[in-house]
């Protein structure tokens, strides 16, 4: 199959992560107007032990496909069929253990039907997670992310009706989280099964195979988690319904900043796992970095001067306080993107350990910063720690890629002819996609080749 070139991937993930932003931005709108930050701390709570589950139930199996995918280890049938027979293993595993952690590890004693909704999801949320390998080992982004959106949409029509028009509240919400993966689950089903029969396969080498790199990567996703979920947990057993609310908003827009190198992450994982030349790989990766840090230094410029007018707006006035905690985030999630990107390119190249020297100690630092200050300063103290725990994260991590790659840090931030030249490149790419094509028989001056901006 040929391989898609990146303005082709670029624009197929930007219209989906576009998609799924605005729809969950509508989404986070109308439980904020119909559960409020008591409603939005409870739903918070209780989601936050099955998403870290995702993190250890997933084992790394997407990313440990891909890799197994993209250098054709073995047969696509066989890897496939070993990844079914892991998810029916997993997810009996995931609704069992989160189950007990919501039920003896959180503070509020929350109604089984709320219980139900939180756990219901883990099976078809594996399931989206594990089988996305499959296309992005073949670096068919386009494919899934034709489909990727589905969940927000099917997510925010049934929050407004079960929430704003039923009013069912926090169960109606949880309801509609699971409607969106299920549907999606089902959809991807479709997609696969065009080609690759949906059947589990108990080949012992290969799930033995996938495990074992896939472990790796599922701890070092398990601790990244933890970094970005261990407030929710301390905040919620240390503080109260409300202050979690509070904190849940703020952080959502913010690290809405997130979706802009999650688009570059996507095509990066899966072209780093079939790259021929990866030391120059990682040079364009670091190209990319440099870019998407200018884009998302100017929205975050203009975010933090407008946060008061849109939280006000979207949220009401029972959540100011939302956007103090939008403030103090901001330094760290700017920081994280440097984490975020450069990650990706040493995940695809099979050695995802690297990450827990950075992880770690932000994730210590990160629990006893909250032991202190979440008392004290309620959500603003859990967003000080956060930041304090994104920024050491980063910069450690940032380290550690240029020893590992030998690119200096300088040079990673530095920008160049051929940085010019690919932007070039890019706009001219999409200008002459956008322009009328000349009705004239005479030769027309070919536009630069997709290879001059194909990473």
């Amino acid at each position: 199959m040929p391989k898609n070139s990146f303005i082709k991937d670029l624009a197929s993930v930007f219209t989906s992560r576009v998609a799924s932003l605005v729809l969950g931005l509508g989404t986070s709108i109308v439980t904020a107007r119909y559960l409020g930050p008591e409603g939005n701390g409870v739903s918070a709570a209780l989601l936050v032990y099955p998403s870290l589950f995702m993190a250890i139930g997933a084992l790394g199996v997407q990313q440990s496909t891909t890799y197994f995918v993209g250098q054709k280890k073995y047969d696509l049938k066989e890897v496939y069929g070993a990844v079914l027979a892991t998810w029916i293993f997993t997810s009996l595993v995931g609704i069992i253990s989160s189950f007990l952690l919501i039920k003896y590890f959180t503070k509020g004693d929350y109604p089984n039907i709320l219980i139900f909704w939180a756990l219901a999801a883990i099976p078809f949320s594996l399931y989206t997670t594990y089988s996305s390998g499959i296309f992005l080992g073949q670096q068919n982004v386009k494919e899934f992310n034709r489909i990727n959106w589905v969940p927000a949409i099917i997510n925010l029509s049934f929050t407004f009706l079960l929430t704003g028009v039923f009013h069912f509240g926090v169960a109606g919400y949880m309801a509609a989280t699971f409607l969106g993966v299920f549907f999606l689950s089902f959809l991807v089903v479709y997609k696969i099964r065009q080609s690759i029969p949906v059947r589990p396969r108990f080949n012992g080498k290969i799930i033995k195979g996938l495990l074992s790199l896939g472990v790796i990567y599922a701890g070092t996703t398990l601790i990244a988690s933890l970094n970005y979920k261990v407030d929710v947990v301390l905040l919620e057993k240390w503080s109260n319904a409300h202050e979690l609310g509070i904190y849940s908003k703020g952080a959502i827009l913010v690290e809405m900043l997130w979706q802009i190198p999650a688009i570059l992450s996507t095509i990066i994982f899966s072209r780093s796992a079939g790259a021929k030349d990866p030391a120059e790989f990682s040079l364009k990766v670091c190209r990319l970095l440099r870019f998407a840090l200018i884009l998302i230094l100017l929205i975050a410029i203009a975010f933090y001067c407008l946060s008061d007018f849109v939280i006000g707006l979207m949220y009401g006035p029972a959540f100011a306080e939302s956007s103090k905690v939008l403030k103090i985030l901001m330094p760290g999630v700017l920081l994280m993107i440097i984490y975020k990107v450069l990650y990706m390119d040493i995940a695809g190249k099979g050695r995802p350990w690297m990450s827990m020297e950075a992880m770690i100690p932000a994730v210590i630092a990160n629990v006893l910063l909250n032991y202190w200050w979440i008392p004290k300063y309620g959500a603003s103290g859990s967003a000080m720690a956060s930041t304090v725990s994104y920024s050491i994260a980063a910069l450690v991590f940032l380290v550690l890629y240029s020893v590992h790659t030998r690119i200096p840090i300088k040079k990673i931030f530095t920008y160049t002819r051929e940085d010019r030249e690919f932007a070039m490149g890019i706009v001219n790419k999409l200008r002459g996609k956008i322009a009328p094509q000349p009705k004239a028989t005479a030769p027309v001056p070919k536009e630069p080749s997709e290879e001059s901006v194909n990473i």
